[in-house]
């Protein structure tokens, strides 16, 4: 009986509906609850599978084969998901190539009238994905290494000012507050070192500056999950002194606590290893439960806590046939990140002379879910509307209780279908770039000239390690080398 009463609430239109138009009704909605509850990794779960395994090869393949990153509204998806692919397949032209293709698409791609009407009328599934923020930041660092492993430094440099544009616009967006993802310390430092790789310390300077003052002007010193690496503050102050900028280097002596010592270069350089742990959080689906309430300044939304959400002034939405019993128990769609915990802890970069311990530079779990909490409210408003048009467009066909007896049973039949097609099109946005890896640390050490024998020491909380083992030549440059560890 309990359940009755549920269903009644959230579906009195079915309960009203003749029974000839039930059996359509439960027939559609039994299709429509097949490719419903599914979210976006389990749908391509093969790819996941190969690309967990550490199979680039076959997720190359179960990537070509899913029709799901096929579809035009997945382009941004599958174009990231193959410069991924080829990048750790080391084929980098091939991963620039894909790349260039994401970074085009991003700069095209906009919401039209087709897009927006799909996202209210189905789900924002059926939107073209436009990437997360982070993402974008991901991609000019995949295709500066990309270009480095090339030796195509003069392209990796074109890289390093696209990162200073990328920041730009993300400080535009939020208009440079602090409490938001309005700038990317770890692509300023990447930036840095791509700076100095070409022996542009000026820029270099810059660039590292620009980092430390992101985490400096952050609230505790701490930018999304991560602490001012010391690395970064000796390159910092390196650079500065190597300008010859004494006021900034004293200037930074004060602000990070740190008495700058000189050190001699390595006659081989240095090794700047990036190491990208575990996988990025996958997005699941969660359910809220909503009524829609009409106050002074017009409709908003409440949900069993009292709290309320603004109705998106953006959707179109006429409640001339609704009444305040239609506007009961909404259910709405919310995607949320689900963590996927990293195997190992930490990472120690080792050489016959030397010993390093990677630091972490970029939380991208930290990041996904802190930004996506951030626009909560505006995503919730959005989602909220999209349920509000739907019950309008119903109550329209449902019609007036003085209608004709033929044309009444006709309109609650096809009111009941729409009840239940808001059931079961309703849902979460689920996408997301999710090969990126969970965060990355790195670490620079000193190489003597000629050959180097570089080990990375994996260890996990229990102290079991995983070696891996690579060789690199000294040239008295700065040498990069990334290395993903998928577990």
């Amino acid at each position: 009986m309990e359940h009755f009463r549920l269903f009644h609430a959230l579906f009195p239109t079915m309960v009203q509906a003749p029974a000839k138009y039930l059996c359509l009704v439960i027939f559609s909605a039994l299709l429509l609850l097949t490719s419903s509850c599914t979210t976006y990794h389990e749908q391509i779960k093969n790819y996941y599978s190969s690309i967990s395994e550490g199979d680039y090869a076959k997720a190359n393949i179960e990537l070509e084969k899913s029709k799901l990153l096929q579809k035009t509204r997945n382009r941004l998806l599958y174009l990231l998901e193959k410069g991924r692919t080829t990048h750790a397949l080391a084929q980098y032209d091939t991963s620039n190539h894909y790349f260039n293709l994401a970074d085009k698409y991003i700069e095209e791609v906009r919401t039209d009238a087709g897009d927006a009407l799909a996202g209210t009328l189905v789900n924002p599934m059926m939107q073209k994905y436009k990437g997360e923020d982070f993402e974008k930041i991901m991609i000019h660092y995949y295709k500066a290494l990309n270009y480095l492993y090339l030796g195509k430094s003069e392209e990796a440099i074109v890289e390093a000012r696209r990162i200073t544009l990328q920041n730009q616009q993300l400080n535009d967006k939020f208009n440079d507050k602090n409490n938001r993802y309005s700038k990317d310390p770890f692509s300023f430092m990447l930036q840095g070192l791509i700076y100095e790789s070409a022996a542009d310390i000026n820029n270099a300077f810059i660039a590292y500056r620009n980092a430390a003052e992101a985490y400096l002007n952050s609230e505790n010193q701490e930018y999304y999950g991560i602490k001012m690496p010391e690395q970064l503050k000796k390159d910092v102050l390196r650079t500065a002194s190597q300008n010859g900028f004494n006021d900034e280097v004293g200037r930074f002596e004060k602000l990070l606590n740190m008495k700058y010592e000189v050190h001699k270069d390595a006659e081989g350089g240095s090794l700047v290893v990036f190491w990208e742990n575990g996988l990025a959080p996958v997005k699941e689906q969660q359910d809220f439960f909503f009524s829609l309430t009409k106050g002074t300044s017009g409709f908003y939304f409440v949900d069993m806590n009292g709290n309320n959400i603004p109705f998106d002034s953006g959707v179109s939405f006429n409640a001339d046939h609704l009444e305040a019993a239609d506007l009961n128990n909404f259910r709405v769609a919310f995607p949320r990140y689900a963590p996927r915990p990293p195997l190992f802890k930490i990472a120690t970069i080792q050489t016959k002379q030397d010993s390093v311990v990677a630091e972490k530079a970029e939380d991208i779990n930290e990041l996904a879910i802190s930004t996506l909490k951030q626009r909560f409210v505006k995503e919730a408003s959005l989602a909220l509307s999209r349920m509000a048009v739907k019950k309008a467009a119903q109550m329209v066909i449902k019609g007036k209780d003085d209608d004709n007896k033929k044309n009444k049973e006709l309109r609650e039949g096809i009111a009941a279908a729409i009840d239940l097609y808001s059931l079961f099109s309703e849902k979460a946005d689920t996408r997301n770039w999710q090969t990126l890896p969970s965060s990355i640390y790195y670490a620079r050490i000193p190489l003597q000239k000629g050959k180097n024998d570089v080990k990375i020491f994996l260890r996990d909380a229990h102290g079991k390690e995983e070696i891996k083992n690579f060789s690199v030549e000294g040239t008295g440059k700065i040498t990069f080398y990334n290395y993903a560890s998928l577990k």
